[in-house]
């Protein structure tokens, strides 16, 4: 019975586990080859002074050095940490800072050039290591021992059901992002969630387009399909010219992304060749039921959207498989999970009433790590998780949403807090006030607004804005309309609500430059 990442694939079986698709020859690995590759990356862990529940900080791209590096130190009851690799270092610092980490595991060439990650992980003492594939074997380099200097040679260890073998940051609406620890019984549950709802076999095969630095990706598009026998074409980096080339070459039949992704295929020629497409999922945020028809039109396949947060270690409904019904603009019903829809006072509401969607399941986060005001608000008095989502069931039961309480920018499924970038924004020494907001976008759903007030006296061009966020932020959140104002609206109170805000500074035809 799969109660931990380490039992839950088979070790010894010669079928192909994961494909990283290069020129000439793409890597198969076998998962033979990968259970033996993992086994010997955790006694480089433990070497290294990696014990239980040390924080192993993952500052790679997706490749098959992630997944060893990731799935040892699970294995070695340590918590894996996996980042964005293209945070700047202030992000770097505030994470490796925040799980107190062990090790950052950074790639090839990074130590020399003294990378973002590298100077984070410095200045709080985590050890330093590159991490990458030589051909032979996935080889870690250790460049600084930091913390761990005189500790190393630990023992191997066994992970344990209740052992924290994930933490994954969200964007809170208070600004700091909140710790969400997994454990691997939160993680097998969903992988046996997703394994039953999509009714993965060791005959399907999927195209992972999304980065396992998220559960997204993580869990449905890498986890799931191992758990279930099947296997993983990890390209390095979703790229629309060359996903059906691989797809087709590497025989996919399913793939799960955000709805950005689905319309960036969709603008791309379709394949020559018709793929046999057994479903295609789509998640992470609303996909428009316009999209919806497009995609079943075009690659002749069954499109499931589905719901999923962190705290839910991912999944927590889906739409249904043929003949099952799938209903575009509803995202199904709850796949091994408790949904149901909840007042303020954390009472059911009459069928068909909007109120907060809440959710209670094996997959679900026990709390947020040192942060009990978050847990107190974040779970109701009958251990329910408020999802910060409102909805409503239909007559069938299926979930439909209808906003969000909260106040996050998703990006394409990446979240965004406005209070985090108000808090940069409001760094600079030229503005007086910022306010964040979501913005609706084509592309993305929504993306990054900013109301600007300026101090008195002082001039600036959004460029300058820009270039200066830049150097402070990952690339996704810089803002895409940038309106300056001279005054801020609020309400009667003297409150900045950012709907009011957004609102008002959207009426203006386009973004007025302070120049």
């Amino acid at each position: 019975m799969a109660t931990t990442l380490s039992n839950s694939f088979s070790s010894g079986d010669s079928s192909t586990a994961v494909i990283i698709p290069s020129k000439p020859h793409a890597l198969i690995v076998s998962y033979k080859t990968l259970s033996a590759e993992i086994s010997s990356f955790q006694k480089k862990l433990a070497k290294l002074g990696v014990t239980p529940q040390a924080a192993v900080s993952i500052a790679l791209p997706n490749t098959y050095e992630f997944i060893v590096a990731f799935l040892a130190s699970a294995w070695q009851r340590g918590i894996a940490a996996p980042l964005n690799s293209a945070y700047k270092q202030e992000e770097f610092e505030f994470y490796i800072d925040d799980l107190k980490s062990a090790v950052a595991l950074v790639p090839k060439g990074s130590f020399e050039k003294d990378g973002p990650a590298v100077r984070a992980a410095r200045k709080y003492q985590a050890a330093i290591a590159e991490c990458y594939w030589n051909g032979q074997e996935v080889v870690l380099v250790v460049k600084d021992e930091g913390k761990l200097k005189g500790k190393g040679n630990q023992k191997v260890e066994q992970a344990q059901p209740d052992d924290i073998a994930l933490v994954l940051h969200t964007s809170g609406t208070t600004g700091r992002p909140k710790a969400v620890p997994l454990t691997h019984r939160n993680l097998t549950r969903t992988m046996k969630n997703i394994k039953a709802t999509y009714q993965l076999t060791p005959e399907d095969r999927t195209m992972l387009v999304m980065p396992l630095f998220h559960v997204h990706g993580l869990l449905a598009g890498f986890l799931a399909p191992l758990y279930s026998g099947g296997s993983v074409i990890v390209p390095p980096k979703f790229s629309a010219s060359e996903f059906w080339d691989d797809f087709i070459t590497h025989k996919a039949n399913w793939y799960t992304a955000v709805p950005t992704i689905h319309q960036i295929l969709l603008k791309n020629p379709p394949p020559q060749t018709k793929p046999n497409i057994r479903f295609i999922r789509s998640c992470s945020s609303p996909l428009s039921p316009t999209i919806f028809h497009l995609l079943e039109e075009t690659y002749n396949a069954p499109v499931l959207e589905a719901y999923a947060m962190t705290e839910a270690a991912h999944q927590m409904t889906s739409n249904p498989l043929p003949p099952g019904k799938r209903q575009p603009g509803s995202v199904g019903v709850g796949q091994g999970v408790e949904v149901v829809i909840l007042d303020g006072e954390g009472k059911t509401v009459p069928q068909g009433s909007e109120a907060e969607i809440c959710i209670k399941g094996e997959n679900v986060t026990r709390g947020y790590l040192n942060n009990p005001e978050a847990n107190k608000s974040s779970f109701t008095k009958d251990g329910y998780f408020r999802t910060g989502d409102q909805g409503k069931l239909d007559k069938d039961g299926y979930v439909i949403i209808t906003g969000r309480i909260k106040e996050l920018i998703n990006k394409g499924g990446e979240k965004i807090s406005p209070i985090e970038l108000d808090n940069v924004l409001a760094r600079h020494p030229k503005i007086g006030e910022a306010v964040s907001f979501a913005i609706p976008d084509e592309m993305y759903g929504q993306d990054v607004g900013v109301a600007i007030v300026p101090k008195s006296g002082q001039n600036m061009s959004e460029k300058e804005l820009r270039d200066w966020v830049s150097e402070k932020v990952a690339k996704f959140k810089i803002p895409k309309n940038i309106y300056f104002t001279d005054n801020m609206p609020k309400t009667a109170t003297g409150k900045i609500q950012r709907r009011i805000v957004a609102d008002t500074m959207m009426k203006q035809d386009k973004p007025k430059a302070n120049l």
